[in-house]
């Protein structure tokens, strides 16, 4: 055993803490598990994964460093809001994120690429076939993920992935928006976009893309929009 194990040691399970509280937080912030704005209890947490405070607080700050969490004055944490009044920002940047990226995979691509993003797409068809929402938001992040990968641009695929993480709180309220049932041809988008790459369409792949983030974001809109008045009578 060599003589620095003893300091090492402690150091690595700290580590492997924080990454649990961080990986579980983040996947519940994500899929709405922890609603925006809900209160977050640093001594519930450390009772719940049996551990100190100082690992939770760590992770606290990696996901506030995402803009999942807020720290407000009295140094309680909170999930952050959905910021709804400015969805347009968002919806402009995911949109352009998705043209540029698939534009970029169309005339980058390698067939290992091509490889990844079918597999990627075939485990998104299969959590739509299994009417899975969760898996659904993971399998699409993945997928469209490899085609920034594909794009070989890694400023691009930086912003895509961050864009992509804070984007699933709303592809949650899209999925439920179909209450979980997908329609086939949206699923069959993912076929089509695949297509115009191996294709090396660049055209065509940027149509498409634009034309995959447009309906997602008038679904959005028109669940925000929903009128769910009652028509009692008086």
């Amino acid at each position: 055993m060599s003589p620095d194990t003893p300091e090492t040691a402690p150091e690595r399970r700290r580590g492997s803490g924080v990454k649990l509280v961080y990986e579980s937080l983040r996947d519940e912030i994500l899929n709405l598990v922890l609603a925006p704005g809900s209160p977050i209890d640093e001594v519930q947490l450390a009772e719940r994964f049996g551990m100190s405070r100082t690992p939770i607080r760590e992770a606290l700050v990696r996901l506030a460093g995402e803009g999942l969490v807020e720290t407000l004055p009295n140094r309680s944490s909170m999930v952050s809001n959905i910021d709804f009044l400015n969805l347009h920002t968002f919806f402009d940047a995911i949109t352009l994120m998705y043209r540029v990226t698939t534009r970029l995979a169309a005339l980058n691509h390698q067939p290992a690429d091509l490889q990844a993003i079918r597999a990627h797409q075939a485990a998104f068809a299969a959590a739509v076939a299994a009417q899975d929402a969760l898996a659904m938001i993971a399998t699409n992040r993945d997928f469209h993920a490899a085609i920034a990968e594909a794009g070989r641009n890694p400023y691009y695929t930086a912003l895509s992935l961050r864009l992509l993480d804070e984007g699933r709180r709303l592809l949650r309220l899209y999925y439920q928006s179909f209450d979980d049932r997908l329609p086939q041809e949206y699923a069959d988008e993912h076929a089509a976009i695949i297509a115009a790459i191996a294709a090396r369409d660049v055209y065509e792949s940027d149509r498409l893309a634009r034309a995959h983030a447009d309906q997602i974001v008038q679904q959005i809109q028109r669940f925000f929009a929903r009128d769910r008045r009652q028509d009692l009578p008086l």
